[in-house]
C-alpha cells in the first residue's frame, strides 16, 4: 500500500469531484462509485495520467450514485462493488444509456474487529445474529463480557449490499442499533478506536489497526477469494455506457495489464485476469 500514497495523492489533486458531464473526447476521464474500488480507480488514474497525459478525476460517493451517475451521463465510469440492480438498468435504459459490465478485480468482505478482542472466528450464522441484535454480548459468541457494538454502511452502499446478500438474507433486517458510516475506511477507523466494534470492509482496507475474522473457518486472503473458498468473496466492476473504447478502454482494460495487477495486488484487492 505504500507504494501507491504518492500515486493516489496524485490522483486527488487532479481532482476527486465528477463533472457536470462526462468528457472522455479524448483528454479526459470521469469516474464516480464505490468506495471499494476507489483505491483501485484512484492508483489506475494517476498512473494513466503520468503514462497517456489523460487527465481522470475519481470522486467515491459510493455503488448506487456510481450507478446514478452513469444513467444521467455525468460520468464515463461506474466504479461499483455489487452487479447493477435491475430497476438502475430500466432507468438506464429508458435514458438511452446500456450499461457494461467491466469486473476490475476480486474482493472479500472481511469481517473486522479490534485488535484486542480475543475472537477470532464466526460463522455466518453467528455473524447474522449478531447484525440482528440476537447476540448483544461478545460472551454470546465467544468473547469478552461487553456489549457488541455494530458497524454498517449506508444504504447506497454497495459494501451493504454484498453484506446483506452474502450474510442476512431477504428477510433477516439489520437491527436498529447498528451504527452507520459513510465508507470502507470510516469503518475501519471506527473499530480499530471501538475495542467491541464489529464491521466489514473490503479487501483492501485491512492492516494492523484491525482484526479480519475467520468465516466458517477460512482467512479472507488472496487465495481463498480467488479459489472461492472464503464464503463472502465478490467481484468489484467499472461500469461504462455501452462497450468501452477509446481512452476509457485503454483504462478499463489496466486490469489485465502487468502494471494494473500489480497496483492491484499491491492495494491489498485479488487480480481476476
Amino acid at each position: 500500500m505504500k507504494l501507491f500514497k504518492k500515486m493516489l495523492y496524485s490522483a486527488a489533486v487532479f481532482g476527486l469531484v465528477a463533472s457536470a458531464d462526462a468528457s472522455a473526447a479524448g483528454n479526459k476521464i470521469v469516474i464516480d462509485g464505490s468506495t471499494t474500488v476507489g483505491p483501485i480507480a484512484k492508483a489506475f488514474a494517476a498512473h494513466f495520467t503520468k503514462s497517456t497525459g489523460v487527465q481522470v478525476t475519481v470522486s467515491e460517493s459510493g455503488s448506487g450514485n456510481g450507478a446514478k451517475s452513469l444513467i444521467n451521463k455525468s460520468c464515463d465510469i461506474a466504479d461499483m462493488s455489487r452487479p447493477m440492480k435491475d430497476n438502475e438498468l430500466e432507468a438506464a435504459k429508458s435514458r438511452g444509456v446500456n450499461p457494461v459490465e467491466n469486473v476490475v478485480a476480486l474482493d472479500g468482505l472481511a469481517i473486522i474487529v479490534h485488535p484486542s478482542n480475543r475472537v477470532n472466528g464466526l460463522s455466518k450464522a453467528q455473524i447474522r445474529g449478531i447484525y440482528m441484535g440476537r447476540f448483544t454480548n461478545w460472551s454470546q459468541v465467544g468473547g469478552p463480557n461487553a456489549p457488541i457494538v455494530i458497524i454498517q454502511r449506508e444504504s447506497n452502499s454497495g459494501t451493504q449490499d454484498s453484506f446483506k446478500e452474502l450474510v442476512m438474507g431477504k428477510d433477516n433486517p439489520i437491527s436498529k442499533r447498528a451504527e452507520t458510516q459513510a465508507s470502507n475506511g470510516a469503518i475501519k477507523t471506527r473499530v480499530a478506536s471501538t475495542p467491541n466494534a464489529v464491521g466489514f470492509v473490503g479487501l483492501g482496507f485491512i492492516d494492523n489497526s484491525v482484526k479480519a475474522l475467520l468465516v466458517e473457518g477460512v482467512e479472507p486472503d488472496a487465495r481463498t477469494v480467488k479459489n472461492g473458498t472464503y464464503p463472502l468473496h465478490r467481484a468489484l466492476f467499472m461500469y461504462t455506457n455501452g462497450q468501452p473504447a477509446g481512452v476509457v478502454k485503454q483504462f478499463i482494460d489496466l486490469p489485465k495489464s502487468v502494471e494494473g495487477k500489480h497496483m492491484i495486488s499491491e492495494i491489498g484487492f485479488v487480480n481476476y485476469y
